[in-house]
């Protein structure tokens, strides 16, 4: 028997995670429910005071349930909460599909709270290495995620366009500080990803100047523009 999660009592209800109300949607009309039986299943089984309008609100996207609202409701849907959230990007998305209160997450990677605070707010993680390889394993980051949540998107892209176009040995110490992947993987994705991007501009080398010149070269400036999602294709085959 399936046993129905209970939602976090740490988490404060006025922080709402990334709700999918399409979904929402969708994982009820799949089991032949109405907004009042959900609504019946939210009072019944979690005493929340919720109503088959508020349901129809979530489900359209003009309200959004907090992270309890969204345990509860995945309670009754017979689902996993993840099922009924968008994929988080920010630190305190993460935190709030976590289910982890600002203190709690503060203690656990070793900063003050307000610290902590100024961080999630401002979208920008400076914490240290170690406190960032906490985040990571309280938060089960992957690495691209750990950088799009830390604000460091803008910083790997200027950095991998200057390894691709120049000499990338030199770009293996400032990424690894950047990055929480460890040196050798780094090591074996750069040069790969080096050899990708000279592959698209040979062909400008040349002395005919024609229009597969002009091609190549578009290639190349089409490839720097993903350069990010490049890389992290590379760092997943090593």
């Amino acid at each position: 028997m399936r046993v129905h999660p209970t939602p976090p009592s740490d988490v404060p209800p006025s922080e709402a995670p990334p709700f999918d109300s399409a979904a929402a949607r969708r994982l009820r009309e799949a089991l032949g429910m109405l907004p009042g039986h959900v609504a019946y299943g939210l009072r019944a089984q979690y005493g929340m005071d919720v109503g088959p309008d508020l349901v129809t609100a979530w489900e359209r996207g003009l309200r959004a349930p907090d992270s309890r609202e969204v345990s509860a409701l995945a309670g009754v849907l017979w689902c996993d909460p993840a099922e009924l959230l968008y994929a988080a990007r920010t630190l305190r998305e993460h935190r709030t599909v976590r289910g982890v209160a600002v203190p709690d997450l503060a203690r656990r990677v070793g900063l003050s709270v307000d610290a902590y605070q100024r961080m999630e707010e401002s979208g920008r993680w400076r914490g240290t290495e170690r406190q960032s390889a906490a985040l990571v394993a309280v938060l089960g980051l992957s690495p691209a995620q750990f950088v799009t949540a830390a604000g460091r998107d803008a910083e790997l892209a200027e950095l991998l366009r200057s390894a691709v176009t120049t000499r990338w040995q030199a770009y293996v110490k400032p990424l690894a500080k950047l990055l929480p992947v460890d040196r050798g993987t780094i090591e074996a994705a750069l040069p790969r990803l080096h050899a990708d991007y000279q592959s698209r501009m040979v062909a400008t080398l040349g002395w005919g100047g024609g229009v597969g010149d002009a091609g190549d070269g578009m290639a190349g400036r089409e490839f720097l523009e993903g350069i990010v999602g490049h890389f992290w294709e590379r760092v997943q085959r090593v």
